[in-house]
């Protein structure tokens, strides 16, 4: 499994580099074998670390760590999600479960930045479900309809209220949700990175070609060696199919997104210098769209079945075409060449939106599958997959257990077939939004 990734997102971009970097080059021995380091694998080897100081934990990246889709999102730390449908009593009780997971997930981010007094420009500003069609307000009363019952607070805006908010008149209507929190993906991941325990090794661009587990034995071979571990927890999100886990549960899905250098003064204040936010479409395809804390405009209009080890720089530029249409099309007054990077990422998926948490063999774990909701999700998951497979349990276990399961996809072609088809449709039905 050999990723390559562009090296042109502003997230990670806006870092220092790090040093004393490890490859994997030989035969290691281990307590326990973490294979991913985004935002669940690193929070599994924080955890782990903690709770068994003297045992042997390795942690292990294709990439950089980090630098995968927790490095990539678009920042936005989620309390509540529209896309879900959730019209019958019984749909409503199952967003409860959904917006309980993400509650514990914001809890578990916000316990980890205050504990290391991480900077990664936490703001508690909320977020808008946006868009310029007015025939959406139906869904939007809907969606408050469903908060209302589940007492978060929120309000509903019209096109004015808006335009002061966000320094643009291209949405018609908004609903605004207090709880979400925007923040710096890439200072957060670092963060994570610096704060694994003595006891947890970890080897960065080492690829893990296959694994199989002999009695209570798992070997693992990667690019350049090879780990024996008495236990594994898989965290590669997107990736877990390609490595045949939960093969038929879960399908990647590529992302890109483009981000605006810093607006001039003279730019910024054309707009009515707005403060921080971020706009989350009503429609599933629409733009992901925030202004960050020093004044860049990121947007996210495109989302895709594409090969998700490799986007090459002809495609991704085709896809940041799209990204500049959009920022024009809600700020036409700044100029053509205002996008200063563009990236790709990936995202894992499931049928029914649900998340993958479990032990799929004796000491085999694997969590992942936050369908966009990686940030507070993925840290959670992350820290209770590591207490889960230390033979303990949490109330926190307990609430996640309790979801509904992923369900199982069609089989191929008509899983492609499906996906494709899905997107297009969902794509045509955003247009405006775009």
């Amino acid at each position: 499994m050999q990723i390559l990734n562009d090296n042109s997102c502003s997230w990670i971009n806006d870092l220092s580099p790090r040093t004393n970097i490890k490859t994997l080059q030989s035969i290691k021995n281990s307590d326990w074998l973490i294979v991913g380091a985004g935002y669940t694998g690193l929070s599994a080897a924080r955890k782990l670390g903690q709770m068994h100081p003297n045992k042997k934990i390795i942690i292990v990246d294709a990439q950089l760590a980090g630098e995968g889709a927790s490095g990539r999102n678009s920042g936005y730390l989620v309390d509540t999600t529209l896309n879900d449908g959730f019209s019958s009593n019984k749909k409503l009780e199952n967003y409860k479960k959904k917006a309980n997971i993400y509650d514990l997930g914001i809890e578990a981010v916000k316990k980890f930045v205050e504990e290391y007094q991480v900077d990664c420009d936490w703001n508690e500003c909320g977020k808008y479900f946006a868009s310029s069609k007015l025939e959406d307000h139906k869904i939007l009363t809907n969606f408050s309809d469903t908060l209302l019952k589940l007492e978060f607070e929120h309000n509903l805006l019209s096109s004015s209220e808006l335009s002061k908010k966000l320094g643009t008149s291209f949405y018609n209507i908004a609903l605004y949700t207090k709880g979400g929190i925007l923040l710096h993906p890439g200072k957060l991941v670092r963060a994570m990175i610096d704060a694994l325990p003595n006891n947890v090794q970890l080897y960065e661009n080492s690829s893990l070609l296959e694994w199989n587990k002999d009695k209570n034995i798992i070997s693992c071979n990667f690019k350049n060696g090879k780990i024996k571990t008495n236990k594994i927890i898989f965290a590669t999100n997107g990736f877990l199919k390609s490595l045949g886990i939960r093969a038929n549960y879960n399908f990647p899905v590529t992302l890109t997104a483009s981000m605006t250098r810093a607006l001039t003064d003279e730019e910024f204040r054309s707009m009515g210098e707005p403060k921080e936010w971020g706009v989350l479409p009503v429609r599933p395809m629409g733009a992901t769209i925030r202004m960050t804390k020093d004044r860049r405009i990121l947007i996210r209009n495109t989302a895709e079945a594409h090969n998700p080890f490799k986007m090459s720089q002809p495609d991704l530029y085709k896809r940041s075409i799209n990204q500049k249409i959009g920022i024009k099309k809600r700020f036409p007054q700044l100029p053509d060449d205002i996008i200063q990077s563009s990236w790709s990422g990936i995202v894992s998926r499931t049928r029914n939106s649900s998340q993958i948490f479990e032990c799929i063999d004796d000491n085999v774990f694997v969590a992942g599958c936050y369908n966009g909701s990686g940030i507070g999700v993925g840290t959670l998951f992350g820290e209770q997959i590591a207490i889960k497979a230390s033979n303990e349990t949490t109330k926190e276990i307990e609430i996640i257990e309790a979801r509904n399961k992923p369900t199982r996809l069609p089989p191929q072609p008509f899983l492609n077939i499906g996906v494709k088809a899905r997107l297009m449709y969902e794509r045509l039905r955003a247009k405006s939004d775009l």
